[in-house]
């Protein structure tokens, strides 16, 4: 088994995270290597916000425990919220975007950073609340939340991982 997939096998997500910050170069790998994931037509339509200033990032946590209905934080301490959004105008958007968040994940996990997706992106960016922050961020264009990739040192080691279902995978020959 090579290096890669490895790294896919070995990915978990992390729930609880140290305060130690992520220094930025990692954080620009990991992004750098998000936008290298295949997209429809080659039209990159997702763009990624990489928040690490405490203030956005909490202000994000409590519109997304709201909308969840829950009190604490659903980015589980996370320093970083890496936030995958996609251009409205794209029909493979979704599709666009997840593709970027999983190349997100295994990024993370090269780097020895935790990550989690965590959802609701979708409903906090189309709120008036959601929009007023791209438009502080000058983010232009109508953009769709796909997730948030959640970033961190683990607090703890990982979970094994579930053994996988039977008929996972059905051979056509």
């Amino acid at each position: 088994m090579n290096e890669i997939e490895q790294f896919i096998i070995k990915r978990r997500s992390t729930k609880r995270y140290t305060d130690r910050p992520v220094p930025e170069e990692v954080i620009r790998r990991i992004c750098e290597v998000g936008t290298y994931a295949a997209t429809g037509r080659g039209r990159q339509s997702p763009i990624i916000l990489a928040i690490t200033n405490k203030g956005l990032r909490d202000r994000l946590s409590k519109m997304n425990a709201e909308i969840w209905g829950m009190t604490g934080d659903p980015f589980y301490g996370a320093p970083v919220v890496l936030v995958v959004l996609a251009d409205k105008n794209v029909n493979t958007r979704v599709y666009d975007g997840s593709l970027v968040m999983g190349n997100l994940m295994l990024a993370a996990e090269s780097e020895g950073v935790g990550s989690c997706w965590i959802h609701r992106a979708r409903e906090e960016f189309e709120s008036e609340e959601g929009k007023k922050i791209l438009r502080e961020l000058g983010v232009e264009g109508e953009y769709e939340g796909i997730g948030h990739c959640v970033l961190g040192y683990p607090a703890e080691p990982p979970k094994p991982a579930a053994p996988r279902k039977e008929n996972y995978v059905v051979y056509v020959k």
